[in-house]
């Protein structure tokens, strides 16, 4: 997840919400989870209208935020089933 050798505040900031998502996921927080694609889907659409990412950065990027959205399309205590 963390291949930019250089690491602009943006990146960072990616690369943050990026590690936070992962760490919900492990720890089975859906709602967590979902909230933070959410802020990295709002921070990487304000970072690539302001044109802070470089195109190989909002590429990578965009391959990453496509990724979490697929796994976590049915990912919520809603499609959830009890077992009792």
């Amino acid at each position: 997840m963390f291949h930019f050798f250089r690491k602009a505040g943006t990146v960072k900031e990616l690369d943050r919400i990026i590690a936070e998502l992962n760490m919900n996921m492990q720890n089975n927080y859906k709602d967590a989870a979902q909230d933070a694609l959410r802020e990295l889907e709002e921070k990487f659409s304000e970072l690539t209208a302001q044109g802070a990412l470089n195109e190989s950065q909002r590429t990578s990027y965009a391959s990453i935020l496509d990724e979490f959205k697929t796994k976590l399309k049915s990912y919520s205590h809603k499609a959830q089933k009890p077992y009792w």
